[in-house]
């Protein structure tokens, strides 16, 4: 399979958690791709379901997992995702790349990822410019309240409380997480119009992983580029961020493959909105605080609290007529141990009960790890792109047949995406 031959299924991504997952769904339906984003991996006839479909994900949860638990699922996700036959496959890790030997190893994902598609190198692509998520020289930068912080001084980064990112150069990040050996291609190598040749004695070296340098699109695109002059007559596997997605939608527009930038639908206002949190970001606690003084009704969701309590609180402020936000923290300043899979699964099950008793058809969930394991609470098939409205968390379509959640309204929010008034903006309709 080859980059340069236009084929109808275009790219194909795991997500490693399911924020970065709609991220990559949201660049796709921005630029007009028909993409689906599966919540475990399709058959066939599945992915036949969606016969517009040149592009397909599967949302998954490795981001909060172990090598173990990589080494046990992600051989078998690959192959099912080799076999449907994309041209470009990607690991979508956030752009943050925050990760560690024994959590969210990226290291270990790329190894696992270069052996079933049989990759002899893997690019690494985590610069993500529309975020203001930057790489130069190999080093992570990441904007925070109109700042560019390296990303082990980025105020939330460095202090995550699962995967605190220490290490600003992604090839001495990667190095703790792979024996691989990590090359790279910078600024001045594409300034200059030698990457190509930057690459391949890269290679030649013995590097088995490329970390490209991304200030702006056009980086990207030339990125895009190099990956189809590297791949021959075979699938392509990258690990890296949602800017590899725009890099390859660049690509393919200057190809002809896809077709101008369409008219984007608009999201329309919704009487009511649940938001669920498990985030510890500062970003998610001025949210928080600003839903409160636009009308929004909140309930603190800890292991302080009684749960049946605080969701029959707020089924009866649904019922009111008024939105509501469940959260387990206000900031880092209020962090507890209410993160990751048990807590996830447990405010899913929560959100379920409390969609389907107060008929609300449109929901948030803030936090990475939080909504990956929210969701798997649903029982929801498969995501479309709905409608933009912050970058990294547009508005999506839930697949649920049978169910009544099919047809729901979704927005996914990493901890740091969106402005302070980003929940009432989601449930009027507003986007940016």
């Amino acid at each position: 399979m080859k980059l340069d031959d236009n084929p109808k299924l275009l790219y194909a991504w795991y997500g490693d958690d399911f924020t970065g997952s709609t991220d990559v769904l949201e660049a796709l339906g921005l630029h007009g791709v028909p993409a689906v984003l599966f919540t475990r991996p399709p058959s066939g006839l599945e992915l036949a379901s969606f016969p517009q479909c040149r592009a397909f994900g599967i949302a998954g949860e490795s981001r909060s997992r172990t090598p173990a638990w990589m080494d046990g699922n992600l051989p078998e996700i690959f192959a099912a995702i080799r076999a449907l036959g994309a041209a470009v496959n990607h690991y979508k890790v956030c752009s943050t790349f925050d990760s560690s030997a024994q959590t969210g190893s990226i290291g270990r994902a790329l190894e696992l990822g270069a052996e079933a598609f049989r990759s002899s190198w893997v690019p690494v692509v985590a610069a993500a410019p529309r975020l203001g998520r930057f790489v130069l020289f190999s080093n992570l930068f990441a904007s925070a309240q109109g700042e560019i912080y390296r990303i082990d001084r980025h105020p939330t980064m460095s202090f995550h409380p699962v995967t605190p990112m220490e290490e600003a150069d992604l090839r001495k990040h990667l190095a703790r997480q792979t024996d691989l050996p990590v090359g790279s291609v910078d600024l001045r190598d594409f300034q200059s119009g030698k990457a190509h040749e930057r690459l391949r004695c890269a290679l030649a070296a013995g590097s088995r992983a490329i970390v490209f340098d991304g200030l702006d699109s056009a980086m990207l695109e030339d990125t895009a580029a190099l990956l189809s002059m590297e791949s021959a007559n075979r699938q392509v596997f990258g690990v890296g961020s949602s800017g590899l997605t725009y890099g390859l939608l660049g690509y393919w527009r200057r190809k002809g493959w896809i077709g101008d930038v369409p008219a984007l639908p608009a999201a329309v206002p919704t009487d009511r909105l649940l938001v669920t949190s498990g985030s510890c970001s500062p970003a998610t606690a001025r949210q928080i605080h600003a839903a409160r003084e636009q009308g929004f009704a909140s309930f603190h969701m800890s292991s302080a609290t009684s749960w049946k309590l605080q969701m029959e609180n707020a089924i009866s402020a649904l019922a009111g007529g008024k939105s509501v936000v469940l959260y387990s923290a206000l900031g880092s300043a209020d962090q507890t141990k209410n993160y990751g899979a048990e807590y996830g699964h447990a405010l899913g099950e929560a959100m379920r009960e409390i969609l389907l008793r107060s008929g609300v058809r449109r929901a948030l969930i803030a936090g990475g790890d939080t909504s990956t394991h929210a969701v798997s609470q649903l029982g929801l098939k498969a995501l479309t792109f709905a409608a933009p409205l912050t970058p990294g968390a547009p508005l999506c379509r839930a697949w649920a047949p049978g169910s009544p959640l099919d047809g729901l309204e979704l927005v996914l929010k990493g901890g740091q995406i969106g402005p302070e008034d980003f929940f009432a903006r989601v449930r009027d309709g507003m986007g940016m």
